[in-house]
Order: C-alpha cells, then structure tokens, then sequence
C-alpha cells in the first residue's frame, strides 16, 4: 500500500511545517500588539507603564519559563511537549481576545507566553533530532528563522489589516483554527519519543528565575523613571537573586540550564548575538508604528503597509541565509549580518519617515535582509554545536536569548525614548508654562492630557509632542545602530572558534 508520508515527502519536511506552523503565531504575538498601540490605550486608557508591561510581559515570561519547559521537553519528548503548549496557546489566545481590562490582558499574555515556552524547544528540539545532516538541517532552520522573524516582521502588518475591519480582540483570535490544525496533524504525523522519566524539574529554581528576571525588569523601569532608594533596591534584590539562580544552578544535579553548555563557543556567541541583537531590533520595531500613527496620522493598516518593504526582507532573506551559513560560516555572516544592520540603523535614523518613504525603504529592505542573516547565524551555531541529546535544552537557551532580548529591549528602549521626549519638552519652558504635567509621562500620556487643554494651544501643543517624539524615535534609531556596529566588533574580535 502507498504510504503517503512517505511516498510523496519525507516524514522530516512535514513535520518541519508543523514546526513553522505551530512557531508563526508565536512570534507574530510578539509585535503584533505593536500596531495596537493607538487602540489599546484607548479602550484600555494605558499609561506608558502598562503599555510597556502588556508589549514586554509576553517576552519575559516566556524567557523564565523556556528553561524548565525544556528540562520538561526532556522528560516527556517534544512531541508531547508541543501538543501541551499549542493546546495552551490557543485557550490563552482566546483569554486574550475577550480581555475586559488591561490586566486581564496582561495575564492573558503571561498563559499565552507559557504555551510557546513549549512550543520554541519542542520545536527546535524537532529539527535537531530529524535532522541528522547538518546541511539540511541549516536548510530546514532558515525556514524556522524565517517563520521566527517573518511571523514577527509581519505582525504590524497582520494587526493593521485586522484592526482595520474588525475589533482588536481578532488578532489573537486568529491563532486558533493554527493552534486546531497543528494538534490535529501534530498528533498524527510527529514520531513518539521515549523522553527521560528521570527528567526532574526544579519548580524553585524556575520561580527564583522568574522573581529574579521580574525584579530586574521593574528595577529598571523604576530607576530610569525616577532615581529613588527603593528603585535601587529593588534592582540590587533583583540583579542578586539572578546571581544566586547561576550559583544554585552550577551546582545542582537536576540543572534547569546546563552552564556547561556555554562552554561551545557556538552557544555562547551564538546567545549574545541573538541577546543583544534583538535589543537593538526592538528600538526599530518598538516606535516606527507610533510615529507612523500617532505623529503622521496612519491608519493601523497603513502603518503596516509603510513597514512592508521590511517585513518581506526579514521573510524572505531566511531563505537564502542557508546557503551563506553552508558557505562562509557562521562567525563571517553574523559579523557582516550585524555591520549591514548597523548602517540600516544609522540611516533609519537620519531618515524623515514623512517625506523620504523611498528612502526608509532602502534602509528597511537593508535591515531586514541582513538581521535576519546574523539571527540564522546565531541560532545555527548554537544548536549544531549542542551534543544531539541536548537538543531540547540548547532550543530553550535559543530561545531565551530572543525572548531576554526581546524584553529588556522593549524596557530600555521605551524608557530612553520617554526619557528623550520629556527632555525635549522641557526645553520649550514657554509653550508648557501652564501645562507642565505634559511633560511628565510619555506621548500616550501627553495625547491623554490635552483632551483638558483649551482649544486655542490644543494643536501646537499636540505638533510640539509629535517633534519631541520623532527626536526621540531618532535617538532610539541612533543608539541601536551603535549597540549593532560594538557587536559587531565583539564577534569579530572575541569568536575565535567557528563552529562550521
């Protein structure tokens, strides 16, 4: 009898579909939100805190909880692993779509970071172990990049076209008839795995990372927002609680990440180019859909149009970055990757988004084609340098590192950029002579209070934030360029060993 499966493709390239259909979602939910910005604040009245928390918890949460799913990945296979979490993900998805306050959305995000906790080692560990030849396997990781930083990419663009002609609730729910397919064929096509029953998870280890990473965070947002006693301590508790997690875990016998892991260097360089690249992402992706919106007018969905250029790149470049991988190595094409991006960066923020679309164009389609190249780069080295069994905890690493990134990025850069655009209100004392409170929060804020200002300094108080917020943007544009271009530099310097 014919066996399909078999007869028409091998059983690996199915189960990669899955794996890239399954891991789409996952990433557009981490800036989808992004294009909603506008929305939410205004059915949910956030202020540039909640905003910030309801973008970055998603990314946090999941970097705490990839490590003890990976260590749960071990114990039960990854098939089972990603079942479990697509299951979650979507009931999450629909927690999410039905939110009645931000902090319900914001729980709703935490369950759904949970579920692709899951879903990012159960789904790399699947490539590691079906694909046993290494030039397939760079092939079949740039179709995974591709869905990571396509999905990603196109998440204004998916939320702009949703936002345009139904509520916001729908771009959430667009993940369940995906999350039903995947556990449908999922269930059908993916191998049993024996798993390791020996496998413990170390629950307290996983809650003293969770507190440690979240004390970090709202340390952080608390300093830079103002310089108090208590900020700082709570940093320190943070930043010492982190250290003791490292101290316990090198010690431990049931370890939730094996440090000596780090000892590859195709791990470790691979985990700081993902780490810090993404932090630099972010200061692109995080503003250019509220300058578009807030300060030019776009509609969600034309936002999403302006970033298109972009987001084809970031798509469609995965695809070609194999063969650049299998030719020159991973430490050449990271460091070119991360240099091509820094200049993208740079030009991004000389750049007039009004006026100069062409322009913002070039550096987007630059940026996107070559970030995407350091971030295959990065994610190759690191799970062909890992030992086969140690597929799904090299994945969890992998996965943190976007996730790390992707949170600390959204902090930072959302602080800078408030930081940035209060600075350069103050400086027109004139205008804000009576307003003053209109410099004390970020533009959501701003919008918010000139609904109590008088029509007559209405409008020039609105375009004097809009110039305060642009400076800003630029600001942000120019720092993550220089985070790009050190890097850079570092890898070039430091990665002594490549792994090709």
């Amino acid at each position: 009898m014919f066996n399909f499966t078999r007869g028409f493709m091998s059983r690996k390239w199915y189960i990669l579909a899955i794996s890239i259909l399954i891991y789409l979602p996952v990433a557009i939910d981490a800036t989808v939100l992004h294009i909603a910005i506008p929305t939410l604040s205004e059915v949910f009245a956030l202020d540039n805190n909640q905003m910030l928390w309801v973008i970055d918890i998603y990314a946090l949460m999941m970097a705490v909880f990839l490590l003890p799913m990976g260590a749960l990945g071990e114990r039960i296979g990854y098939k089972r692993l990603l079942l479990i979490g697509a299951a979650i993900f979507g009931l999450a998805s629909l927690l999410a779509a039905f939110s009645i306050s931000a902090f319900m959305l914001i729980i709703a995000r935490v369950i759904l970071a949970l579920g692709a906790s899951m879903i990012i080692p159960a789904t790399l560990a699947a490539l590691r172990t079906e694909f046993e030849d290494e030039n397939q396997r760079n092939q079949a990781l740039g179709f995974w990049v591709v869905a990571g930083g396509g999905g990603a990419a196109l998440g204004p663009l998916v939320g702009g076209v949703l936002l345009e002609y139904f509520s916001w609730g729908s771009i959430f729910l667009i993940n369940i008839p995906l999350v039903i397919f995947v556990l449908l064929t999922g269930g059908w096509l993916l191998p049993q795995q024996t798993g390791n029953a020996n496998k413990k998870i170390d629950l307290k280890a996983a809650a003293l990372l969770m507190v440690a990473v979240l004390s970090l965070i709202y340390g952080i947002k608390s300093v830079m927002k103002a310089t108090d006693l208590q900020a700082f301590a709570i940093l320190l508790l943070g930043a010492l609680l982190l250290l003791f997690f490292v101290k316990v875990q090198k010690k431990s016998n049931e370890k939730l990440i094996n440090f000596e892991l780090f000892g590859y260097a195709g791990i470790k360089f691979g985990f700081l180019i993902s780490f810090v690249a993404m932090i630099a992402l972010v200061g692109f992706e995080l503003l250019i859909s509220q300058e578009l919106q807030f300060v030019l007018g776009y509609s969600a969905l034309d936002a999403g149009l302006y970033i298109l250029p972009f987001m084809l790149t970031i798509s469609l470049g995965g695809i070609f970055s194999s063969a650049l991988l299998n030719r020159f190595g991973y430490k050449i094409v990271a460091v070119w990757g991360l240099f091509l991006s820094a200049i993208a960066m740079l030009g991004l923020s000389q750049t007039q988004f009004a006026e100069q679309f062409i322009q913002a164009s070039v550096f987007m389609v630059l940026l996107g084609s070559s970030i995407i190249i350091a971030f295959l780069a990065a994610t190759s080295a690191i799970l062909s340098a890992a030992p086969p069994e140690q597929a799904t905890a090299a994945g969890a690493i992998e996965g943190m590192s976007y996730e790390l990134g992707t949170g600390l990025g959204v902090t930072v850069f959302g602080l800078i950029a408030a930081a940035v655009y209060q600075h350069h209100l103050i400086q027109n004392t004139t205008m804000l002579a009576q307003h003053p409170e209109l410099a004390t929060g970020a533009l959501l804020e701003t919008l918010h209070s000139l609904e109590n200002v008088s029509e007559t300094v209405r409008e020039p108080l609105r375009m004097l934030a809009f110039d305060a917020f642009s400076t800003a943007h630029s600001t942000v544009l120019l720092l993550s360029s220089i985070i790009l271009f050190v890097l850079a530099i570092f890898i070039q310097i430091f990665w002594r060993q490549d792994t090709a």
